[in-house]
């Protein structure tokens, strides 16, 4: 018997990983348009409309409501000078945007994007090309899970690290060790809230996790504490507002980036939002159901076929969008917290928090108390004791407020207050010509 070239399996995964890439990247293109556009509307402004190309073949130009941005954008990054410092590490500097783009691009593969599909025997030019079978719509069918998406979540800090030590320059420097040391600090509440949500589902697969949610209810009404440490700490691994004090204006430029220019800076913009999908995949996945949408049939795991798998695609992306648009409201709403304030969220906070989730997720479900309203009510329970305990810890004033007088901190009494009103004579006229004799008597004054 014709032994064939490919699985149904690796046929399915090939037609996946290709698919998925691009339309990541184009999503990457016009997310950035869409945060322009959202960072517009918050601050009234009117962002990107008329960027566009008129063919004079299309009833409307290609630049419709400023749709024309992302390639103007890209066309930019490609015709600018690509500058490197002299002092630069020439290999490392290079080095650190493709070690971040790679991560950023491979977080994905073990979402199960479309359920499965029955694929038929295909046969070119006498050869056996695909045998039949059923195969899942996911771009590497592993049964390591999620901690394939941890492992390649970790390795995206390598590339912040290299940037801001091959750029020698000591402001990219001081912003590569603020990413590395909250990149990590985070990286565990992140994979303690993936825990609890493993340890409730009884399995790492994120397809058996999808479908135990379909039947137990989706994991954000049952752990929502879980949900917002994961949420959280996704902000901060994709260095997004609030956490984005790598890269903050007011005393770092730039920060990592500062000394890059042309596409290699274009590889960093991209990683971030690359990751920004990657971890709003994995939230729905763990905590939304994945592709389920309650009431549609054709979004449970037992509709096979192409048609269900475009529409459980459409869901799921759809979340995703969804996820990540709301990281650009948190973005241009909440202001950038200092960078002591930061570690000591995630040291004092999130990670005391997680670990005691964890263990009381663990007794849970060792006791059997696995019902959506019981492991609420945990949740709900932590909640409120973390809120009470809070007063009680200890406190450390790191930025002292000084008593500058005048200010609200320290305000002065009637008889010290300085006159600040206008006491000249010209000055207290409201004449449209001023009398040059009372302004003479007043004092020196220029009058024109």
């Amino acid at each position: 018997m014709e032994k064939p070239l490919l699985s149904a399996q690796l046929f399915v995964s090939l037609i996946v990983l290709a698919v998925v890439v691009h339309v990541i990247l184009i999503t990457v293109a016009y997310l950035i348009y869409l945060e322009r556009k959202i960072s517009a509307y918050i601050q009234d402004r009117v962002g990107p409309n008329r960027v566009g190309f008129d063919f004079g073949i299309l009833p409307i130009k290609f630049g419709f409501w400023g749709l024309g941005q992302p390639l103007a954008d890209g066309l930019k990054f490609l015709l600018k000078e690509d500058y490197a410092p002299a002092g630069a590490d020439k290999a490392l500097f290079t080095l650190a945007p493709v070690a971040i783009i790679i991560p950023a691009l491979m977080g994905w593969a073990l979402i199960p994007w479309g359920g499965f599909l029955d694929v038929p025997d295909i046969r070119l030019l006498g050869f056996h090309l695909v045998e039949a079978g059923r195969a899942q719509v996911v771009a590497a069918d592993a049964n390591i899970g999620v901690i394939y998406m941890l492992a390649i979540a970790s390795l995206g800090v390598y590339g912040v690290t290299l940037g801001g030590w091959a750029s020698n320059n000591k402001y990219s420097f001081l912003g590569g060790l603020r990413c590395t040391a909250g990149m990590i600090s985070y990286e565990i509440p992140l994979g303690v809230a993936i825990l609890c949500a493993v340890l409730i589902a009884g399995t790492i697969q994120p397809d058996r996790i999808t479908s135990f949610q379909m039947s137990q209810g989706w994991l954000i009404a049952s752990m929502p504490l879980a949900g917002l440490i994961f949420y959280i700490c996704s902000l901060a691994e994709s260095n997004r507002a609030p956490f984005d004090n790598a890269e903050a204006e007011q005393e770092l430029v730039g920060g990592y980036h500062t000394e890059y220019s042309s596409m290699r800076f274009a590889l960093f913009f991209l990683a971030e939002y690359s990751h920004m999908i990657t971890g709003a995949a994995l939230f729905s996945v763990l905590f939304l159901g994945g592709y389920h949408l309650p009431g549609i049939r054709w979004t449970h795991t037992d509709a096979v076929g192409l048609l269900p798998a475009l529409v459980k695609f459409a869901a799921l992306f759809g979340k995703v969008l969804l996820l990540v648009c709301f990281a650009m409201v948190i973005r241009w709403t909440l202001p950038r917290i200092r960078y002591d304030q930061v570690l000591k969220l995630a040291w004092n906070a999130l990670i005391p928090l997680s670990i005691a989730l964890l263990v009381a997720t663990a007794v849970f479900v060792h006791m059997g108390w696995t019902a959506w309203w019981q492991l609420m009510l945990m949740n709900v329970a932590l909640t409120a004791g973390a809120i009470a305990i809070l007063p009680l810890l200890p406190r450390t004033e790191t930025n002292r407020r000084l008593p500058l007088a005048g200010s609200r901190f320290m305000p002065l009494s009637p008889a010290d207050a300085a006159v600040s009103a206008p006491t000249h004579p010209l000055a207290l006229s409201d004449d449209a010509i001023p009398d040059r004799a009372a302004a003479a008597r007043g004092g020196m004054v220029s009058v024109h």
